[in-house]
């Protein structure tokens, strides 16, 4: 009734299924069987003493260094070690005076040839003067005292050379230079201001500066010339305090022609 019920395909299957099964069981009960047995493994003796040796078979240990063992110390003080007898010193042979058998001759001086003139003795060296820095850079001249605060240190100003004056004038443009900017406009770089300034001995302004003149004003650059004659002003009160050798102050203590245009 089962198998009537089934379709036609999944009877098929149900057949194939039932034929492998039949198939595997009939491999299985018709198999062979091995008849090869392993071979037994070789035989082992073993052979049981009683005897126990005595004497050690282990290395010798290493001797000690003598270097590691401490000496030992003992209770007697060590005894004195005994000074021996020093021999005493052979006396040295008496020199035996001879008897020259002739007078040796006495060397001759040293003739002058006389086209040689005669070495005469190197005069005495000075005395080194001693080491140390000057009060001043290098732009200027040295000091003339190690005293700043007096009047008798400073070089008066009709001893100051044109040297130390140049040298004063570039060190004065070039601290004015930074705070110096001259204004733009028409023929505004043929305008030139003259000033003139007074300075305390540590190079602060004495008053405001002053205009002394003014050139090459034209028409054109006439409205710039008061602003240029403001900004030079305004250079030497930012540029102040100067910082100058105070040795060479009667030489800048009052600048007469501070010069400013386009090239300062």
């Amino acid at each position: 009734m089962a198998l009537a019920a089934l379709r036609t395909d999944e009877r098929v299957g149900l057949g194939v299924a039932v034929l492998l099964h039949v198939a595997l069981v009939a491999v299985l009960v018709l198999q062979p069987g091995k008849d090869d047995v392993p071979p037994l493994p070789p035989r082992m003796t073993v052979s049981l003493t009683s005897d126990v040796s005595l004497a050690s078979t282990a290395p010798e240990p290493v001797a000690e260094s003598r270097a590691a063992i401490a000496p030992t110390l003992s209770d007697e003080p060590q005894p004195a070690p005994i000074e021996q007898a020093q021999p005493e010193p052979i006396p040295a042979p008496r020199a035996v005076a001879t008897t020259p058998t002739r007078t040796a001759a006495k060397p001759e001086p040293e003739r002058r040839r006389p086209d040689r003139p005669a070495t005469r003795p190197a005069p005495p060296r000075p005395a080194a003067k001693p080491a140390g820095g000057s009060r001043i850079g290098a732009d200027f001249l040295p000091g003339a005292g190690d005293s700043t605060s007096t009047t008798e240190t400073r070089v008066p100003a009709s001893q100051i050379g044109a040297s130390a004056k140049a040298s004063l004038g570039q060190a004065i443009a070039r601290q004015l230079r930074p705070h110096w900017t001259a204004p733009q406009g028409v023929d505004a770089e043929q305008l030139v201001t003259i000033l003139s300034f007074s300075l305390n001995p540590d190079g602060s302004l004495n008053g405001r500066p002053r205009v002394v003149r003014q050139t090459g004003v034209t028409p054109s650059n006439a409205p710039q010339k008061d602003l240029h004659a403001e900004r030079a002003i305004r250079a030497v009160q930012l540029a102040a305090p100067f910082d100058l050798p105070p040795e060479y102050y009667e030489a800048w203590k009052t600048i007469r022609d501070a010069r400013f245009d386009r090239n300062l």
